[in-house]
């Protein structure tokens, strides 16, 4: 009996065993998963009832000019009410208010389908969100959801923001010829003559605001007074489960293009996602508090940073406390940004488990960027970065900076007035870099080969950089950092040292080639 039941119990195991290996290779995305250094469950794109409408069945026209937000109103409400199904967006141009999405609704849009949101301000009412972080009022996104499970954007048609209509405009970073057309054919005001605003009450905002949060606002009425000024992130969705954006060109978004927040279980498979690289505050995608995400098969050519992760800003983001974790980044082209990949400098409820592979960073203006500051607060740490390249970086393609918008290490360390030193206490208000590994990277043509910029009260700490080679204009300058690790990097600098090094403890450099000042 005793031998009938070991049988019994080994052939339990090796059938459980089997089941559970046929699993993973069904599982599409398992090739992702193979040696990553921390957990991370298995994710998959959102399975929706077999039920399809097409918009027209709600009287949309696709002709561009036609108002079809009723429509994609309704058509969300029929869906709904029935349990969820796939929107139907068939070729054409459908011109649009908001669209606020549903629980277990796929909107699936066709070859040759492009949404076009209207470039009127008032379809698009002030409500309570987040940006930059903060608590705050926008006004309402092109597309959003919130509290939702199930929820896609799928196919290959586009979406598009209209967001020059929003945006401001700097004459520098346009060519002449597109700065007197465009001047010519659109209204608006200048906060100075090479600084174009489309309207006063967006000039209004921007004396209100701090960076680009207004402060201290308190009637609905003073709110109202700078509409214009709070143009909204394009794609909004917010506390919501199992989130999958597929195939689709998202552009020309009014601030940020895509902003997941405190949402769990995140897939962005094959999408394209572009701004045009003027366009202020034009992130590609912002991932803030988010757990379980994929990023991956993807391109952005944006006007700020192009796949950027964050989770809330100072106070208000430690009092959410709202982790971004659990992230894998594959085979992702970013062509025009600020940087490739980003941490912060919203990172105030912290950033941990992520892996970053198989990427190109092509005329970024950083490729790899790490930017914090006194005040913020939060931990990164656990990034694990391989096997990406980049070129025509314009500045640094490694970059750790815990300065960013603020005082010189230098400055910060000495009071203005006595000249005395001074170093803040370590708090909870202090941002922490540590324990980031990144191996296997090549960079050519760069302005320097890598920047670590710690605080000196708490120092940048545990960065490993293994196998690398970079051609620069200049080396690498390394301060206020600790327990370095370099290790078989080759810097073909131009001018000066391959590495500068100063203030800092413990810096293992294994195979590095060329002059070292330290």
């Amino acid at each position: 009996m005793k031998n009938i039941l070991i049988k019994y119990l080994f052939l339990i195991a090796i059938l459980t065993f089997s089941i559970s290996t046929q699993g993973q290779k069904d599982y599409k995305y398992e090739y992702l998963y193979k040696n990553i250094p921390f957990d991370m469950p298995r994710i998959e794109a959102p399975i929706f009832p077999d039920r399809t409408v097409t918009i027209t069945d709600f009287g949309a026209v696709g002709n561009g000019v036609d108002l079809c937000t009723e429509a994609f109103s309704k058509a969300m409400d029929a869906l709904s009410a029935k349990g969820g199904g796939t929107l139907l967006v068939p070729v054409g141009i459908w011109f649009t208010g908001p669209v606020v999405f549903k629980s277990n609704i796929n909107l699936h849009l066709q070859k040759g389908a492009i949404i076009l949101f209207s470039p009127d301000k008032r379809l698009y009412q002030i409500v309570e969100t987040v940006f930059e972080g903060l608590d705050t009022k926008r006004c309402q996104s092109p597309i959003s959801g919130r509290d939702l499970t199930n929820v896609a954007i799928t196919g290959d048609g586009a979406i598009d923001g209209n967001g020059h209509f929003w945006r401001p405009l700097k004459k520098q970073n346009v060519t002449e010829s597109y700065w007197k057309r465009f001047i010519a054919k659109n209204g608006g005001v200048f906060k100075r003559p090479d600084y174009w605003m489309p309207s006063a009450q967006y000039l209004k905002g921007v004396e209100l605001a701090d960076m680009n949060v207004p402060r201290n606002l308190k009637t609905d009425a003073e709110w109202e007074s700078i509409h214009d000024f709070l143009r909204p992130v394009m794609v909004s969705f917010i506390e919501c489960k199992n989130l999958y954006l597929q195939g689709v060109l998202f552009t020309n978004s009014p601030a940020w293009n895509l902003h997941p927040l405190m949402c769990e279980n995140v897939i962005l498979d094959g999408v394209d996602v572009r701004n045009p690289s003027y366009a202020e505050n034009g992130d590609g995608i912002d991932l803030e508090s988010c757990k379980n995400s994929l990023i991956i098969n993807s391109t952005f050519d944006v006007g700020d940073d192009g796949i950027c992760i964050k989770s809330g800003k100072d106070e208000d983001g430690r009092r959410r406390a709202r982790t971004c974790e659990n992230l894998i980044v594959d085979n992702c082209t970013v062509f025009k940004g600020h940087g490739g990949f980003v941490v912060g400098s919203e990172m105030s409820g912290g950033v941990r488990n992520m892996k970053v592979a198989n990427c190109k960073f092509m005329g970024t203006d950083v490729g790899l960027r790490f930017k914090s500051k006194r005040g913020r607060g939060g931990i990164v740490e656990n990034i694990y970065i391989e096997h990406n390249a980049m070129m025509d970086i314009v500045t640094e393609p490694l970059l750790f900076d815990l300065y960013y918008m603020g005082k010189s290490a230098v400055e910060a360390q000495f009071d203005s007035i006595t000249g005395s030193p001074v170093l803040p206490k370590v708090d909870e208000t202090t941002p922490t870099f540590k324990n980031i590994h990144i191996k296997n990277i090549t960079c050519t043509n760069a302005n320097r080969a890598m920047y670590f910029n710690g605080l000196p009260e708490n120092q940048i700490e545990g960065i490993y950089v293994e196998n690398a080679v970079i051609s620069s204009k200049f080396g690498g300058d390394i301060k206020e950092s600790k327990h370095i690790v370099l290790k078989n990097i080759i810097i073909k600098q131009s001018e000066g040292p391959a590495l500068k090094i100063s203030n800092c403890k413990d810096i293992d450099i294994q195979n590095v080639p060329g002059e070292i000042v330290q």
